[in-house]
């Protein structure tokens, strides 16, 4: 896959984070999602990929576009490609941080068709991967963790999605005395904080969707983090929609190179209101300004931009 090309999905995240942007803090979570998916496919036919989605807004009855096996591109290398054109819905529609517009890249087969069921997650960076498991008791995670970072587990923030379900793992946590981040959505934006140093935030934990879990593995291969995930297969639904996608191993703990094989991953991400590691769009009278990561591990680079959308008008004036 041609190393270029992220440059070219940075095009796709940013228009579909500005266009639902203008959406932030109107209270219509479908709308500013809806805006967002027809800004994404709008741009990404521009692209020179022939490209096939395989994570998306859902099936094509579900989804009028971006929806799974949709092909996108004006011709091109063949690559599969997840996206979320916006992660965090309510976030943005109530204009509160962490809202974020996303893909990520492979090669083809290189991103795990992963059905839209929910799956336990566990995300840590670099230092930790090696000494945790998804099976072993809280308390031995964080005392892992804690031993890794040459910390005490009450220097430990964990993020944890503000849920009914997590009420145990909340317990446990607090009882393990690591400290807690609650969020109300987008626990693909706290995994990579959880792998990036720096951030504050030392582990994600607790069950969220597993299209969510497929970016985040992408992710995790260029920052050298781990993901380690496992399918909530409860009903015989499930069960069918897994074999549906070739699944069959109900049990199975997957990793980042489970879930994100490829060998050539291109992940993007560009803000939609604040968050730790990147600010919200931000508008200004003769331009738009927003803020993106594109990650790679082929060549291996992770690449921080602040870009500058100007009009076209006349006597623009740039604001830094």
């Amino acid at each position: 896959m041609d190393s270029d090309l992220s440059l070219e999905f940075l095009r796709v995240v940013e228009q579909a984070a500005i266009a639902c942007a203008h959406t932030m803090g109107q209270g219509d979570r479908h709308n500013s999602d809806q805006v967002a998916v027809e800004a994404m496919r709008k741009v990404m036919d521009t692209v020179s990929i022939s490209g096939t989605i395989v994570i998306g807004e859902g099936e094509r009855d579900e989804a009028p576009m971006l929806y799974i096996g949709e092909k996108v591109g004006k011709g091109g290398d063949e690559i599969d490609i997840a996206v979320d054109p916006l992660e965090g819905t309510n976030l943005c529609a109530l204009g509160t941080p962490g809202a974020i517009a996303v893909l990520a890249a492979s090669d083809k087969g290189g991103l795990l068709h992963a059905p839209d069921l929910y799956m336990e997650k566990l995300v840590v960076g670099p230092t930790s991967k090696h000494a945790v498991h998804l099976d072993a008791p809280v308390e031995d995670n964080l005392n892992a963790i804690a031993k890794c970072l040459d910390r005490d587990v009450d220097d430990l923030v964990i993020i944890v999605l503000d849920r009914p379900r997590h009420e145990k793992l909340i317990s446990d946590i607090r009882k393990a005395g690591a400290r807690i981040r609650l969020i109300g959505d987008g626990d693909l934006s706290a995994g990579i904080t959880a792998a990036a140093r720096g951030t504050g935030v030392h582990a994600l934990m607790g069950t969220g969707g597993a299209p969510e879990g497929v970016l985040t593995a992408a992710a995790m291969r260029c920052l050298n983090g781990e993901i380690f995930a496992r399918l909530v297969v409860s009903k015989p639904e499930h069960e069918e929609r897994c074999r549906a996608m070739g699944i069959t191993d109900f049990k199975k703990i997957y990793k980042s190179r489970d879930l994100a094989p490829g060998n050539d991953i291109i992940f993007a991400a560009t803000g939609v209101t604040e968050g730790s590691l990147m600010k919200g769009v931000r508008f200004f009278g003769d331009g738009i300004r927003t803020s993106s990561v594109i990650m790679q591990n082929n060549p291996h680079r992770i690449r921080f931009i602040d870009s500058i959308h100007v009009t076209t008008k006349k006597d623009v004036k740039i604001r830094f």
